[in-house]
């Protein structure tokens, strides 16, 4: 199946394999599923999604996958096109859209993983907290949580419904990638989507979640309970629909001082992992956190992202042999040359060597100034590694 945009209007077409036929024949990634056994298929033989599979279960692979956290948009010139047609909640909502922008990526560099376009706010809209998306302002919410009774306004049972676009743009998509590339999806930590639905989004010091963490602890465990539901929810109606993987991305985590972590941001990470029960791999990125390695591989989560600001071979060293890594080149490296980003790549991978299940992949998003060369050095440099 693919997808197209002709005169402002998305049209799609079928392949003759369902998703549900893809699903049914591809491998599965249970924790104790062997995605791809060395024993009767040969390391070159990886495709995309059996390589990033692999590499999620610390199993031997030909080289890292790479994908990069906001590898759809704003850095490409075709999704730029898009935005002078559509607002970026027409692209979010519109399942054919949202597939259009998910596989531009995937067309132009190959990479190992497809990650939905979607938004982490998708959840707070589903629960009752509408939200828009300005280009002068940014996201601009449509109330904040202001009191135990806007807390309880929040309809935990509503967000399967209301995000079945979700569904849809991930079953299109899966049936399009044609079991060649792996499919993630995505949702925004309980803490981090606390922090925005107490703040809105923007803010250079989040405080107002600490600051319920500290004096109404049963408030804020009250909002923590629902977002938790949500989320769970929300991931498993995208791993319903197809999805091979999902990442938790816990943005604001570095807010909390190490004490902390645990009982503000972890704890409650780790109960959705533990409802998903192992179906899929599961990736936890928490932007900021680096004292926290043990809390981060406690959560359950068979994927530890890493931000740029620590030395990934460190980290590695530091968490159980059973639980991959992800990262983490400095996205700001994506604005400067194409020598500079495959030396700084080589030098992760150099040190990366011998560990199994590494993921390559930036220390946070694509940034918009990114250059198109240094993606292409990027992404060569890890295809060339051995």
């Amino acid at each position: 199946m693919s997808t197209t945009i002709q005169s402002g209007k998305a049209v799609l077409s079928r392949g003759k394999r369902s998703a549900a036929t893809e699903r049914a024949s591809a491998p599965t990634a249970s924790p104790t599923t062997n995605p791809l056994s060395p024993v009767t298929r040969h390391l070159s033989a990886f495709t995309n999604r059996q390589r990033f599979l692999a590499a999620c279960h610390c199993q031997p692979v030909d080289r890292p996958p790479v994908w990069l956290m906001r590898q759809a948009g704003r850095a490409l010139p075709e999704y730029r096109a898009l935005k002078e047609k559509y607002s970026f909640l027409e692209l979010v909502q519109t399942p054919e859209l949202a597939v259009e922008v998910t596989l531009q990526p995937i067309r132009r560099f190959d990479f190992d993983a497809a990650i939905l376009f979607c938004d982490i706010l998708v959840v707070a809209e589903a629960l009752g907290q509408r939200y828009q998306f300005r280009e002068e302002s940014g996201i601009e919410l449509e109330f904040l949580l202001r009191s135990a009774a806007d807390i309880e306004r929040l309809k935990v049972e509503a967000v399967g419904e209301r995000l079945q676009y979700v569904a849809k743009a991930l079953g299109l998509l899966k049936g399009s990638l044609g079991g060649r590339t792996a499919l993630l999806g995505f949702a925004g930590s309980p803490w981090t989507l606390a922090n925005f639905m107490l703040e809105g989004g923007g803010v250079k010091g989040y405080s107002r979640a600490k600051e319920l963490f500290y004096s109404e602890p049963q408030l804020f465990a009250r909002l923590m309970e629902k977002l938790t539901r949500a989320v769970a929810d929300f991931l498993q109606l995208q791993i319903d629909a197809g999805a091979d993987g999902v990442q938790i991305f816990d943005s604001v985590g570095g807010v909390l001082v190490d004490g902390n972590f645990g009982a503000a941001s972890a704890r409650w990470m780790k109960q959705i992992i533990t409802k998903l029960k192992g179906q899929v791999p599961v990736i936890v990125f928490s932007k900021g956190t680096h004292g926290n390695w043990d809390e981060l591989a406690g959560t359950g989560a068979r994927v530890v992202g890493v931000d740029a600001n620590v030395r990934l071979a460190e980290v590695a060293a530091r968490l159980p042999e059973q639980v991959a890594v992800q990262g983490n080149l400095d996205p700001f490296l994506l604005s400067t040359t194409p020598e500079v980003v495959a030396a700084e790549t080589k030098r992760i991978l150099g040190e990366m060597r011998g560990r199994p299940g590494h993921i390559f992949n930036l220390g946070h998003g694509v940034p918009p100034n990114a250059k198109l060369e240094c993606i292409e050095s990027l992404v060569k440099t890890v295809r060339d590694f051995k």
